[in-house]
Order: C-alpha cells, then structure tokens, then sequence
C-alpha cells in the first residue's frame, strides 16, 4: 500500500513537473537556509561547552560606574590572585589567572632561527591549577607539573609542528619577546575553535615576574585587561554568596574610594562569548539577541518556502478536482486520500532535504568565511544534524502538506466531477491572498531592516572621527634600547611620500586604552570619572590632524611635562569655554600635578560602539608603541606606496634586527571595529535574497495557473478590444495591493525590530520615512517583473486559440 501512494505521487509530480520544479527549488533553498543557520547556531551555542567545568566555572570580572557610565572590565589587579587565596581558602585550588599577551613575538633556536609574530590570542601565562579548569587533551606532558616550573612552556600540536616540524618537541626552547627562554614540557591537542581561551602557547606563570608584567604586584589601582581570574565554584555554592564576601573583600585591599565604585562580580564562562559589553581572548562575541534573529529569519524562510507549496497546492484545485472524484467513487476514503497527497508533499521533501544536503555543503565555506565561524568544526553528518534535518523534513512535510490534503480530500465525489467544488465556508482566494501577504510582509521585513543596517554601517564607516584616518600607515615599536626611536625617524624623515611621523601608544581610536584616575586641582580625593591616556610626542595632533582650540600643545619632553585634554574633559569637570580649563592642574594617579596648557576638538578615543570618553594627552617616551606615518598620495600612486612601505619595512628592520616588522593602514584598523556589524549584515542580506526569491517563486506560480485558467476570459477580452496593457494590468493590480498591504504591515514591526537594534549604538542614523518606501518600490518592483513576465505571455497568445483552448 505504501509503495501504491509513492508511486502514484510520483506519478502527478512528474505530470505537474513546471509546479514540482518552483515547489523543489523553493523548498531546496528554505530547507538549505535553516540548515545552514541551525549549524551558525549550533557552533555559536556550543562555545566552551567543550570543558566538564563550564557550568560552575565563571570570570571574575570589575563592575565600575566610573566614566560617567556602567563599564565592566576583565582585568583584575595582579595582587588579587594571592589574596583570593588568602582570604577564600576553600577556593585555593579552584582559582587561577591566565596572564594574556597581546601578540608575542616567538623565536626558535635552530639553524634557520626563525620567528613568529604571534596573535593575541595565542600567548598566555598560565598556572598548573589552569588546566584542572579548562580541558585540554594531553598528547606528552603531565598537567600537574608541565608549568610548575619558571622557563617551561605547554605548546599545541599546531604550534609545535609551526616551531619545531615532525620533529619530538619535548625538552626543546624557545624564546619569548628577546626576553626569556622556556622548555617544552607539555604538548596538548589543538583547543577548539569555540573556545573563548584559545591559548596555544601556555607559559608557566612562575615565570611572570622576571618576564616582566603591565603592573606593579602590589598595586590595587592598576588594572591589565589581559590579566584574567577564573573560579571554579564549588555544587552547593552560588556566585551571589562569593558576590557578596566580595564586599568587605575590596575594602581590606583598596583605597575607601576606590572600594565605594566598584564591585567584583561572577560572569559564567557559559555567557562570556555572549556578552557583548566585554572582551575575550577569542577576540570574538556574538549577543543572544542576535543568534536567535537569524533562528527567526530561518524559520521564516523555512515557512515562505511552505506557503508556496500551500498557494501552489491550492492553485490547482481545478485540475485535482475530477482525480479526487474518481476516486471517491472507486471506494477511496478521505484518509486514504489525504496519505496520498501527504506523500506526494513527503517525496518532494525528500528529493528537497537531499538537494539541500548538497547546497549547504557548497555554500558553508562561504557562510563560515562570512560569519566568521572555523569551516573545521562544523560537521554537516554530525547525529545532531541529521536528526535536525530529519524532524525538519517531517514539520515541512506536515506544515505544507495537511491544509492542501484536507482540501482536496474532502470534495464531494458528485460535485468533483462536474467541476463544481466549493470550499465550506471558505473562500480558497481570500486563503490565499492572506498567504502571498505573509510572504511579502517577511520579504519586506528583511529588505527594511538591510536597508536599515546598511544606512547604519555606512554612517559608521563616513562619520566624521575629529580626525583625518586616511593615508595613515601605523607601524608596531618593540622594547627598544636608547637612541633607537631617534635613529628610526630620521632614516624614514627624508623618503619620499612621509609627510609627517609621530610616535604614541596609540592610534586616537583604539579598543586597548589606559584609563586613569585623577584628582582636580586641590581636591582630597580622585575624580567620579577617569580619563583615557594619549601619551604621544609633539607630532601627533599635526600627524593625525587633531585640531587644538585652546591654548597650546604641551612642550617637547621625554617625560610628562603638560597636559592637553578634549572637549568631553571640559565639559565633564563642568565648565563652559575650553579656555577656563586652562592653566588648571591634574594629579594623575602616580604620577606628579601637571598643568593643563590647551584643549583639543573632541575626537573619536574609541570604536563609534562608545561614547567619547574624557581623554589627556601628554609626553611620555618610555610607553611609546606605536609610530604614525602620514603619506602623500599625490605622487607615484599605489606603486609608490608599496616602494615606501619596502623601505619602510628595510630600515625597521635594520633598526630591531631581532624583531619582526608589523604595520597596518589606519583605515583598515578602524574597519576592523565594525567586521561583526558587517558580517552579519552581509547574512542577512543573503538570507533577504534567498527569501524574496522564494517569495517570487511563488507568485511566479500562481500567477502561471492564473494565467492558465483564465485563457478563455483572456481570449474573450481580446476579441472585445482588450489591449495588452489592459491584460497585464488584470493580472498585476491584484497583487500590488497585496505587496502594498504587505509593507503597511511589515513597517512598524521593522521599525521597531530595527530600533530595538539601533539603541546599541551611542552614535546612530536616525530611521526616515524614505527607507520604508524604498522597500516598497523594491517589492513592487520585484512583483510587478514577476507577475509582468506571465501576464505578458498571456496577453500576447491570439484569442481563437485561447477560445479552442476550453
């Protein structure tokens, strides 16, 4: 009996092939659609799930309301690590700090010896308690001692066969920032790629000290974001029990004041990758809010890819009608009848589930390059997966299936054979207007919120920085000995294209700051707000077009001698005019009372995700880490660039020998603030393609079995002086008030959808009326060239055959 329905429906969908042919494409790209956001999904939901503590495992993390604002930041002071331990016995053990290096620069003792400059997120110092917290699989070493050690080091498969080839790692050296030498005692397998500590070269944390660190191991006020603590809680104890020993804990420690602002606080290694208002080693975070937009916009297009089955299934009433008839006089029940167009909607989803097999695994190297996922890790014959799709297949199934079934299974024998059947109570066109709306209403939904998303992130790239960032190669400086900065500029000061240089420890925008406390003038305690550091020489504001509006630049020194601040400092201490701040004094913490000599235009410090924060800028040639150099386009073009960056490069490297150059456009860095914004962006407008053209799909069905069903009427139109405009219009107008229709609805759930995601960003386009209607003419556009191309065909057949053609 089985085998009877399947054959029989192969049978009708190889009869009705051109409406099997828009069913399977568009069911094809629905299935494929949800496939490849439940794998996105997956590999975003299973970050850290890899470690058997993940759930009682959290970050210890500094809730300040310093800088006029909430701000959490994951550095912790270095004397807390022995504190904790102090003060929290039964967490000794469960306790550690993974000490981050922002890029490193790794020299192997061989022959050749070679050097790696390192990402940031591979370089840790690390404890032995580590690896009792975050699961690594051991390939040599034992885990309880292979970092106990000063001088020893734990490397990854990967990056021992990068240092050493095939060759036994063990016992071998290698050599950290010029600095120290440490031993291979440990090698693990690669950590995952959902790891959000991806550490691949593990130092021991012995060696900390003597390496050297970003902060005094006494010092409370300092903090290194690098610098992170992880704790293991016990069953039976809550992160709202430590939270709370965690009070009297800041006051032993810290300065009252410094007490008073700021709690420490739990955040679950389960939600670091999560959280979008911090950092992580991965470099990498995506918010829930947006994981299950793209869960939604599947579903959606999973269910467009429905509707047009259910339109098309509907459509061809007339057509099933007499089938449904003879066989209800032949015995055939209603369930009969309803398995058997069951099946038919069971087999095309199947063929469908196997295309969509073989367009996801064309595509997912693209999605992973897109949104940033490791191609590696996502498995598409993994038993999840599969099981996925199967119960996928089965909802589609139903979901499509059962409302045309019951229809056509339920016409009465007699009135399916004259041709005269009726839906009880129902109007089939009304069922499917409301359809083709729901479709177009979600294919509108998606072109408002890109249209949306593409104002925003233009506005990111073009906003005006109180910078110039164009024509601005930056250039890394590693520790340096005497006189090497001075030698360094004057060799580059005289090549062709250099307009201008300047050293600093940053670019003016940048998501590693240094934030500061001071007190104002005579004050007897530090400022409710802290100030963001710009230690750069006397070129900077010339070099990256900084614009001084009061006063004076602080004068040529090795060491802080003046101080200039921003607007965002004036106005924080509160006065009005730039020019009252001058001559006034600040005592940064650690450091002697300066004056403040001049004000400088507010400029972006940060990525455009931040306000500008109030910001200093002083001298001070011993943090200097970054050269700027200003470059003349005008002569030579992009060929002369890359000779200077060849040059460039040559006297940077004659100056460190032992270093490796690193360079990067100011422009491209910028970028880089936004590549999240940009990616996910670019999905999306995938996914609104993909849904819009399953949509047209649809209509470009129904409106084909309109036209078919219509020929007579079309034919007798003609003969009465119908013009083919007058035809096309026929067809055409019904659906533009659908789309119409379609776009009242989908506008204000677009607007709030795309508020609700706009109110992330400090600095944000204000949504006009005008992207509404774009993505009204879009949709008209679009249908209309749908609807024209079959209406068109229809208009122009000649009348006596459309009048023999019933």
């Amino acid at each position: 009996m089985l085998k009877n329905y399947f054959v029989t429906a192969l049978r009708a969908l190889r009869r009705n092939w051109n409406y099997t042919l828009i069913n399977m494409v568009g069911l094809t790209f629905g299935l494929a659609c949800c496939l490849i956001v439940f794998l996105a999904i997956r590999y975003e939901l299973s970050y850290d799930r890899h470690n058997a503590k993940a759930d009682h495992t959290y970050r210890l993390i500094t809730y300040s309301k310093k800088s006029g604002g909430d701000s959490r930041n994951i550095g912790i002071p270095l004397p807390a690590l022995a504190a904790l331990r102090t003060d929290f016995p039964e967490l000794k053990h469960q306790l550690t700090m993974a000490y981050q290096t922002y890029g490193a620069l790794i020299k192997v003792k061989d022959k050749n010896a070679s050097k790696f400059q390192e990402e940031s997120s591979t370089v840790a110092f690390v404890e032995p308690e580590y690896f009792q917290m975050f699961d690594y699989q051991w390939e040599e070493g034992n885990p309880q001692t292979a970092v106990q050690n000063p001088n020893t080091v734990v490397l990854s498969e990967r990056m021992a066969h990068k240092y050493f080839g095939d060759a036994d790692p063990l016992g071998k050296t290698i050599r950290v920032e010029n600095k120290m030498d440490f031993t291979v005692t440990g090698v693990v397998q690669n950590p995952p790629a959902t790891s959000s500590v991806p550490f691949e070269v593990l130092l021991s944390f012995a060696s900390l000290k003597q390496f050297g660190a970003n902060s005094d191991w006494n010092e409370w006020a300092s903090t290194y974001s690098g610098a992170q603590i992880y704790i293991t809680l016990p069953d039976k104890v809550t992160p709202a029990q430590i939270e709370q020993q965690f009070v009297p804990f800041t006051h032993k420690y810290m300065k009252p004041e410094l007490a008073n602002e700021l709690r420490y606080e739990l955040q679950p290694l389960t939600t670091i990758h999560f959280d979008t208002r911090t950092q992580n080693a991965a470099g990498r975070t995506v918010s829930k809010q947006t994981i299950w937009g793209m869960a939604l916009i599947g579903v959606f297009i999973l269910i467009t890819a429905c509707v047009n089955f259910i339109n098309l299934a509907t459509a061809q009433v007339i057509r099933r009608a007499k089938e449904v008839g003879v066989r209800k006089v032949l015995g055939s029940t209603r369930t009969q009848l309803m398995r058997q167009f069951l099946s038919e909607t069971g087999l095309l989803t199947g063929l469908a589930v196997g295309l969509a097999f073989g367009v996801t695994t064309v595509s997912m190297p693209y999605v992973a390059e897109l949104l940033d996922l490791k191609a590696t890790a996502l498995s598409i014959l993994d038993p999840v997966v599969v099981g996925f799709v199967l119960v996928l297949a089965l909802l589609t199934t139903v979901l499509a299936g059962f409302y045309p079934a019951f229809v056509l299974a339920g016409y009465q024998p007699v009135l399916a054979l004259r041709g005269k059947m009726r839906l009880t109570g129902r109007n089939p066109l009304t069922l499917r207007r409301i359809l083709i709306v729901f479709q177009f209403a979600i294919s509108q939904l998606l072109i408002i919120g890109t249209l949306i998303a593409y104002s925003q992130i233009q506005y990111l790239r073009s906003a005006d920085l109180g910078y110039s960032k164009d024509a601005l190669l930056t250039v890394q400086i590693p520790e340096r000995k005497s006189g090497q900065l001075e030698s360094l500029k004057a060799k580059l000061v005289g090549l062709p294209n250099v307009k201008s240089m300047s050293y600093g420890i940053s670019v003016p925008s940048s998501d590693g700051n240094w934030n500061q406390g001071f007190r104002y003038e005579n004050a007897d305690k530090d400022a409710d707000f802290s100030v963001v550091m710009r230690v750069a020489d006397t070129a900077y504001l010339h070099t990256y077009g900084l614009k001084l509006i009061a006063g004076r630049l602080y004068l040529p020194a090795d060491t802080m001698r003046d101080l200039v601040v921003n607007e965002s400092f004036v106005k924080r201490i509160g006065l009005r005019e730039p020019s009252q701040i001058l001559g006034k004094y600040l005592t940064l913490n650690g450091f002697k009372k300066k004056q403040i000599v001049g004000v400088v235009k507010d400029f972006s410090t940060f990525s455009l995700h931040q306000q500008t924060s109030p910001c200093v800028l002083t001298n001070w040639r011993d943090a200097y880490s970054v050269l700027g150099i200003k470059l003349s386009t005008q002569q030579g073009g992009t060929e002369a660039i890359h000779r200077l960056l060849g040059e460039v490069e040559t006297t940077w490297n004659a100056t460190f020998p032992d270093f490796m150059f690193k360079y990067d456009f100011l422009d491209q860095i910028l970028a880089n603030f936004y590549k999240s914004e940009e990616r996910l962006y670019s999905f999306f407008r995938l996914l609104a393609g993909i849904a819009i053209f399953i949509g047209c799909l649809g209509l470009y069905g129904v409106v084909a079995f309109m036209a078919e069903s219509r020929t007579k009427e079309v034919g007798i139109r003609k003969v009465l002086g119908a013009s083919t405009g007058h035809i096309v219009g026929l067809f055409s107008t019904d659906f533009v008030r659908l789309v119409l229709i379609a776009l009242v609805i989908a506008s204000p759930v677009g607007w709030y959808v795309m508020n609700k995601w706009l109110a992330d960003f400090p600095y944000k386009i204000e949504i006009a009326w005008w992207m509404f209607g774009l993505a009204g003419l879009l949709a008209v556009t679009i249908a209309l060239l749908t609807v024209s191309f079959q209406s068109i065909k229809a208009a122009l057949v000649d009348p006596v055959k459309s009048l023999r053609s019933e």
